[in-house]
């Protein structure tokens, strides 16, 4: 029997969407968009960053948002619960410099992502880790002799799912689990935590 691997969303699964956050508090509606809405990130991300640049946000004001977000109710636990079970790796479309104060209180779990491109302080681009890496991450760990189980919320995370040998929505909205049938849709810790169970 192969060893397992659970990969998972960050956003919206364990975490907060850090863009709704920062719409909140900033009043711009249009930040509100996330992988939920848009399929192409690109797109999603050069939005954004032309948003950004029309109010003037710089990576700080970002960061000081984040700072104020925690994760979600019953988040920690789950995720600390799963990791006494069996290896987790986080694979997420966020950035480093948004991550960090989310990782410290999730317990520092390994988290495969991306990177902005900052001038002083100012948002001038991304780089991607590589295209489609949560895919690309879940395929290499199947090269590895992993079995690999998958959470995630969005359509950014469908590739994901597909890779894995085994893919559950979770938190997922109305419109990605119509879109996304062939996976299995939760909203609850436990029973996506015994969904895994039985896969492990």
């Amino acid at each position: 029997m192969k060893q397992s691997i659970v990969t998972l969303d960050l956003e919206g699964v364990l975490v907060p969407e850090i863009w709704i956050a920062v719409a909140d508090k900033t009043g711009i509606p249009e930040l509100r968009r996330t992988t939920r809405d848009e399929p192409d990130y690109d797109k999603l991300m050069t939005g954004r960053l032309q948003i950004l640049d029309r109010h003037g946000l710089k990576l700080s004001d970002i960061q000081s948002v984040i700072d104020t977000l925690r994760p979600l109710p019953g988040g920690a636990e789950f995720l600390s619960e799963l990791r006494a079970l069996v290896q987790v790796i986080i694979l997420s479309d966020t950035f480093e410099q948004f991550a960090q104060p989310l990782m410290r209180q999730l317990g520092w779990p390994t988290l495969l992502c991306h990177r902005l491109v900052v001038d002083r302080d100012h948002i001038t681009g991304y780089q991607l880790r590589q295209p489609d890496q949560k895919k690309k991450s879940v395929a290499a760990l199947k090269s590895l002799n992993y079995q690999v189980i998958a959470a995630g919320d969005s359509y950014n995370d469908t590739t994901m799912l597909g890779e894995a040998h085994h893919g559950f929505l979770f938190h997922a909205p109305a419109n990605v689990i119509r879109d996304f049938l062939q996976f299995p849709a939760v909203h609850a810790y436990p029973e996506l935590l015994r969904l895994i169970r039985e896969k492990i």
